[in-house]
């Protein structure tokens, strides 16, 4: 009796360990859904740009577009999130660069034209090389560069942020941590797997120095609200959230004008510049 207890224990300890170890192996399929093939370019959007190659600190060759604003002195830094390539964000880069602000957008290593595999610490890498490029390339000082993260791109940008100093950051649709997410959606499962990733945005953001925006619609279908809430409730202030509508993926289009109108104005407040939009409240 005792040796089938035993032999029923080590079984089961077996099954739990393959298991974690299967998971463990598709958690980076699970997460980053990069396509390859660009389905348009900033021209297409009636937008100049300049092609970009650069390369990250660990000799990955990344693939990005920089979007001119005649006059401006502020830039904004574009993470994007973990789905598709930089050619399927033409209405979100179109509203930027209406605001009056230089774009820079590149794809994670293994999205659209950029070399390698991603990951975690990949993405990060990725990121100072984007922050370099504004910096040393472009000429942006700090204080110029607004950094900006939808959904997993939030992740990125505030563990960047972390590291720099820009002049403000803005989140979007975005999760607290890998953990939470998770739970949310693998409730039993989360709590028996080993997660592969963390991206701890809420464990980051208090350490941020800087002015943030979170946006986030309470109708979300992916990352509920109330994983925004949690980043917004851990950060310092200056902080400003407001809250949007629609879904995860075109919530920004469905909350139009005001996403726009909202996003204009806290760049007014904090990161105003020559050559940026004036945004004008509505009538009361």
């Amino acid at each position: 009796m005792k040796n089938s207890i035993i032999a029923a224990v080590l079984i089961a300890v077996v099954l739990y360990v393959a298991f974690n170890a299967w998971i463990y192996l598709q958690q980076t399929a699970m997460l980053f859904i990069p396509l390859r093939g660009m389905i348009a370019t900033p021209a297409d959007w009636d937008m100049e740009y300049e092609d970009v190659e650069l390369h990250s600190e660990d000799g990955v060759t990344l693939h990005g577009w920089y979007i001119p604003s005649p006059g401006s002195t502020r830039a904004l830094l574009f993470f994007h999130g973990n789905a598709g390539n930089i050619s399927h964000r033409g209405e979100s880069l179109a509203i930027f660069h209406h605001l009056g602000l230089n774009v820079f957008i590149f794809d994670y290593r293994g999205y659209g034209r950029s070399d390698g595999t991603p990951s975690e610490e990949g993405l990060h890498a990725d990121a100072i090389s984007a922050w370099n490029y504004l910096r040393e390339d472009k000429g942006f000082a700090a204080g110029q560069i607004v950094l900006f993260g939808r959904s997993l791109g939030g992740a990125v940008a505030t563990r960047l942020a972390t590291e720099v100093k820009p002049a403000a950051l803005i989140l979007e649709s975005t999760f607290s941590s890998a953990r939470d997410l998770a739970t949310v959606h693998y409730p039993i499962l989360s709590k028996l797997i080993i997660l592969r990733f963390a991206f701890d945005t809420v464990g980051r953001v208090g350490s941020i120095n800087c002015p943030l925006l979170v946006l986030h619609s309470p109708d979300d279908e992916i990352i509920p609200y109330a994983l925004g809430e949690k980043v917004y409730k851990a950060a310092k202030e200056p902080k400003t959230m407001l809250s949007i509508r629609g879904d995860h993926n075109r919530g920004f289009i469905q909350s139009q004008p005001g996403y726009e109108r909202g996003i204009g104005e806290f760049l007014r407040r904090y990161v105003n510049g020559p050559g940026m939009k004036e945004i004008k409240r509505d009538k009361q």
